[in-house]
This record gives C-alpha cells, sequence and structure tokens, in this order.
C-alpha cells in the first residue's frame, strides 16, 4: 500500500518494472482528477506517504502514472479506460492493507473532503 493517486496507463510497452511513463491519449483529465482527488488529502497532497519499508517514496503533488510507479500487465484501470472508455484512478489509501478498526475514522476524515472534490469533478 501507499497513500497516492495514480492513473492510467499501468502498463507500458516496454514492461520495465518501474520508471515508464505511459501516456495515455486523455493524460492531462487523468492528471487532474488524479490531483482533485489528492490535493484534499492531508498526506497525499504532501507526496510523501512515508510508508514503512518505503521512507524515501516519493509523489509529486501526491500523484503517478502507473507505470512510472510500477508495470502492471492486466489492470482493470487500464482495461476499463481501452475498452469500455471508463476514466478510472486507483486510489491507494493506506500505507497498510487492513487498518485497524480504531483507525478506520480517521481514515474517514483524511479522505472526505478529497471525495467531495472528486464527485464535484466527476
Amino acid at each position: 500500500g501507499s497513500v497516492v493517486a495514480s492513473y492510467p496507463y499501468d502498463d507500458s510497452p516496454t514492461h520495465r518494472p518501474t520508471g515508464v511513463y505511459s501516456k495515455s491519449a486523455d493524460d492531462e483529465v487523468f492528471k487532474y482528477l488524479a490531483k482533485a482527488y489528492a490535493s484534499h488529502h492531508p498526506i497525499m497532497r504532501t507526496g510523501k506517504p512515508n510508508c514503512p519499508g518505503e521512507e524515501g517514496e516519493t509523489f509529486p503533488e501526491g500523484i503517478t502514472n502507473g507505470a512510472q510507479w510500477y508495470d502492471v500487465e492486466g489492470g482493470m484501470q487500464d482495461y476499463n479506460y481501452v475498452w469500455a472508455n471508463c476514466f478510472e484512478i486507483t486510489l491507494e489509501l493506506s500505507c497498510c492493507k487492513y487498518p485497524l478498526t480504531s483507525e478506520l475514522p480517521k481514515e474517514w476524515e483524511n479522505n472526505r473532503e478529497s471525495l467531495l472534490a472528486f464527485i464535484e469533478k466527476v
């Protein structure tokens, strides 16, 4: 996990594991939507999720092109974009895949304004 808004493409023609910006035809729209979410999230907007074991990982403006972060062949957001014309971003909301129940109210507070801003854009 991490705290970042990721957008297509997740796959790249070279299939290198990381570091390849895989631009879609609607790259600017995807960046706009990802920034709309990230800019309202108190951790995501810093671009420094500070996840255990990945403390040096950064995401400018809290967003990333999927393949630039890590290549995923056959991912759902790419499939939906290419085959269903569905504009989808992936939201990584926590360093922990399964946060404790006691942490859920804090997660809600961290994401509430982001969700509202994203809904307004959509």
